[in-house]
């Protein structure tokens, strides 16, 4: 029970620091047990503009991760996107989430 109240909060402190960004594109993370996923989400529009996931790669979680956020990045470029808001949701900053994370940047977004 605390564990999801932790979680909750957590997201709701991500979300918070979020609406500061609201005027740029929102990277999007969906993490499960055996997959990651990133979009970009354009909210005054309310559409996805570009999406990547590590399904069909091979490798550990975390290159696949780091995959992912270079696709993100590279997709990212396509549409001009250079500034664009981290959105984590529940999860902790470690780990595939980082490796993501890191990934994107060196790919060439900022946030």
């Amino acid at each position: 029970m605390k564990m999801q109240s932790n979680n909750k909060r957590r997201a709701a402190r991500v979300r918070a620091t979020l609406k500061r960004g609201a005027d740029r594109l929102r990277l999007s993370v969906y993490r499960s047990d055996a997959h990651i996923w990133a979009q970009i989400i354009d909210d005054t529009k309310h559409v996805t503009v570009a999406a990547a996931s590590d399904i069909g790669l091979t490798g550990t979680k975390t290159d696949k991760a780091k995959a992912v956020g270079a696709k993100i990045a590279e997709a990212a470029s396509k549409i001009k996107a250079t500034t664009i808001v981290f959105d984590r949701g529940s999860y902790r900053y470690h780990g595939r989430i980082r490796a993501l994370a890191i990934a994107a940047r060196e790919g060439g977004l900022k946030f």
